[in-house]
């Protein structure tokens, strides 16, 4: 078997290997030139995009005492995978039979944001599946989600902003998809009692998962404006995206200690809730004349979050009527449920039920020898 798994990263490394091939065949740098205002501009964006992926994304669903290292560290290698497959992935569908494709600073930011996808829908599988499988998940969840974008733009004539911003749902119906596919039972008690144990939460753990959360929140403007081009467009966002976080906040916490019999908060409502107004008001935040509009909004979004994680939690789905909505609903679900038959298939080796979040199942301790 562990031979078997040498092979398997070994296709990692294959994988690599031919994107390199292809930046050194298919692509260029941009050779305009550009006032040293705006590449400044242009790099900060990315650097809030990759710390809100790197940092946030990584940080967020490392509360888990057995199972944080892999979370962050499969988070940091689904990012640096699926920006490169991205790159490649908008330069066939925007610039197809053009020579070589053109790299600049806004292909790697576009890059970001649509491997964010498969950091998003990772939080479903986390400590399920082992690092090919997350890999092979990269890249098919990069591949429809650039797919999905293109054909919003074409079927429901949408901009970049507006394909962009159903990431979030895309992301979470994918993940449901392969989460269904690769969930299973645990036979007897003894390991249900062990997999209890791993669902345990320590102090610091939680206090990185909170970590990531105010990272998230901190550049969750910057993510949500990224792709407008109207100055007034983008003012808008920036301050409506903030007041919609920052009344989400409050609602959360409130609503956490009032829900509790002695009135304390729950940190996984604050994870999950605090970032609900940012994702609610995404599509529409340049549309919103009135701060009071995004404070309403960031209030019922900070309602939904906590009720939906204590009414929802047996599965249930809301129904979405919007077309281009739900047609990422579908797209999402869809593929997410064919990626997680694929990485279902014994060739990648997953690991047992019993091994499910549990670092030493990847790494190597120091103090301990642990096998596969």
């Amino acid at each position: 078997m562990l031979s078997v798994r040498c092979c398997l990263h070994l296709l990692i490394l294959l994988v690599e290997a031919a994107f390199i091939l292809i930046f050194f065949f298919l692509t260029s740098y941009d050779s305009s030139q550009k006032d040293q205002k705006t590449l400044l501009e242009a790099y900060q964006v990315l650097q809030d995009f990759t710390i809100m992926a790197a940092l946030g994304f990584g940080f967020l669903t490392s509360y888990l005492r057995r199972h944080c290292w892999s979370t962050v560290a499969f988070n940091l290698f689904m990012l640096a995978l699926g920006v490169q497959w991205a790159v490649l992935l908008d330069g066939f569908l925007s610039q197809p039979f053009q020579g070589k494709m053109i790299i600049n600073l806004s292909s790697i930011r576009l890059a970001t944001m649509s491997a964010m996808s498969a950091l998003i829908s990772a939080g479903s599988v986390l400590g399920r599946a082992n690092l090919v499988q997350l890999a092979v998940m990269a890249l098919v969840e990069v591949t429809a989600f650039g797919a999905m974008r293109l054909l919003c733009k074409q079927l429901f004539n949408m901009d970049d902003h507006q394909s962009m911003m159903h990431i979030h749902v895309f992301a979470a119906y994918f993940g449901l998809g392969m989460a269904c596919c690769l969930s299973k039972p645990l036979p007897n008690k003894v390991e249900k009692d062990a997999q209890a144990e791993k669902f345990q939460m320590a102090t610091s753990p939680t206090l990185f998962a909170m970590l990531g959360t105010l990272f998230l929140w901190m550049f969750w403007p910057s993510f949500n404006s990224a792709l407008l081009n109207d100055a007034n467009e983008k003012k808008n966002v920036v301050f409506n995206t903030y007041y919609t976080i920052a009344v989400s906040t409050v609602t959360a916490t409130s609503v956490s200690a009032l829900n509790h019999h002695q009135g304390k908060i729950n940190m996984i409502d604050i994870h999950n809730a605090v970032l609900a107004g940012g994702v609610a008001v995404g599509a529409s935040c340049h549309l919103i004349p009135s701060p009071w509009i995004a404070m309403v909004l960031g209030l019922l979004a900070g309602l939904i979050s906590i009720g939906g994680s204590r009414c929802l939690s047996a599965g249930y789905i809301m129904l979405i009527n919007a077309g281009a909505l739900s047609f990422a609903v579908a797209m999402g679900l869809g593929s997410g449920l064919l990626t997680g038959l694929l990485l279902k298939l014994k060739i990648w080796k997953a690991p047992c039920v019993i091994k499910y979040f549990d670092d030493q199942a990847f790494w190597e301790f120091p103090h301990l020898a642990v096998g596969y």
